[in-house]
């Protein structure tokens, strides 16, 4: 079996654009993968051409040879874009093998550990903007399901946060709180902006509602600072989404800086490389709860993954999405009481519709971090996608 051709399909989806990426064999098995990263796709697009280059005419098979000699030969490697591009050709080529084998990639991976995955949802407090609304949009999602859930309450703040903006904040994790009961778990979200003693103030004021964990209440390029927070947290601290590889989770390990892990299958370098990960993790009795907000192919390798790891925790997933995510993708999941079933078809399970990917091109999307619009990062609607 040889590669034959790679190709790369932008599809918008209201804040950002899904980037897939289908690798093509001479038997007539494809492979698919997804690296999206937004707000760069079209470096990332250049970038899935150089891998192009030296990846047609291989035998798609040789997975854990192509990704060392695409790695190493990058000279500049590392970081969101090319490790993007490699993480979506490295799903792809699994799942040309489970396909090859008629199996899911989950088996290739030792098998199931897990049947299912415990899920919390993001998203799900699209158009809400005062404390009260977000409790109103909490009580309809546990209404339908969810036990479990992740937002961000600090709005525009950077670095710093006022006293009046922080007190904003923390009415909101408690109307949130007041609306869930103690059953549901509450996920706080910092996106990487405080600084030291923000972070570690931020974290004491969360203690009262019981979060589940305080996200990346730091920004990621130093993880000393990040270490500096957790050792005066009184909560449970989680990072990792802007990691890169088990050479940048090295150093987050040999600090313990964290409490919960979450690499990005789309962008820390694929299946394999978050396999490995997480059983770094694994032997320091850390949790592996990856980082998963993007399109469905991420989430169908997420979920290969996460049935082969012993310590995973909690998987991300948007509670809402585009109407068109239905045609672009035959995804189905199923979904029951905050978990969804491991799908069992072979290879990674999903396949995208060319022809519905062409129907919603790329379009350009701002970041809305630190704009103060962090509450619309999604069109509201009023039901699952899944």
């Amino acid at each position: 079996m040889k590669v034959t051709d790679i190709k790369t399909f932008a599809v918008d989806c209201f804040r950002t654009n899904w980037v897939f990426v289908k690798v093509y064999t001479d038997e007539g098995i494809d492979g698919v993968g997804e690296a999206t990263l937004e707000y760069k796709e079209k470096a990332l697009i250049g970038a899935v051409e150089h891998i192009k280059e030296y990846l047609v005419g291989q035998n798609p098979l040789d997975i854990e040879k192509h990704w060392h000699a695409i790695y190493r030969d990058a000279y500049w490697r590392g970081g969101p874009v090319l490790m993007s591009a490699l993480s979506a050709v490295e799903m792809a080529l699994w799942d040309i093998l489970g396909k090859h084998l008629g199996v899911p990639v989950y088996q290739l991976l030792g098998g199931k550990v897990n049947d299912k995955v415990r899920i919390y949802v993001n998203g799900w407090f699209a158009g809400a903007k005062e404390p009260e609304q977000f409790g109103e949009k909490a009580k309809i999602a546990v209404e339908r399901g969810v036990t479990a859930m992740k937002w961000d309450p600090f709005g525009k703040n950077y670095l710093n946060i006022s006293n009046a903006e922080l007190d904003k904040a923390l009415r909101c994790v408690a109307a949130v709180r007041e609306a869930v009961g103690d059953k549901v778990d509450l996920l706080i979200e910092g996106h990487g902006r405080f600084n030291i003693p923000t972070g570690i103030k931020i974290a004491k004021e969360l203690e009262q509602f019981k979060p589940m964990f305080f996200e990346e209440p730091v920004p990621p390029d130093n993880l000393e600072a990040l270490k500096a927070v957790r050792d005066k947290s009184p909560v449970a601290i989680s990072a990792g989404e802007r990691l890169y590889t088990r050479w940048d989770y090295r150093k987050m390990f040999d600090l313990m800086a964290v409490d919960y892990i979450q690499p990005d299958i789309s962008h820390a370098g694929g299946i394999m490389e978050l396999k490995k990960i997480a059983a770094e993790a694994e032997c320091r009795y850390i949790p592996f709860a990856p980082h998963n907000p993007s399109g469905p192919v991420a989430n169908a390798a997420t979920l290969q993954l996460a049935a082969t790891c012993p310590n995973f925790e909690i998987l991300e997933i948007m509670y809402s999405d585009v109407d068109w995510r239905k045609d672009v993708t035959n995804e189905s999941l199923t979904y029951e009481d905050g978990y969804i079933t491991i799908p069992s078809k072979p290879g990674l399970g999903i396949e995208i519709n060319e022809e519905a990917c062409l129907a919603h091109p790329y379009q350009p999307h701002t970041l809305r971090h630190y704009t103060g619009a962090l509450t619309d990062i999604r069109p509201a609607k009023t039901e699952f996608y899944f």
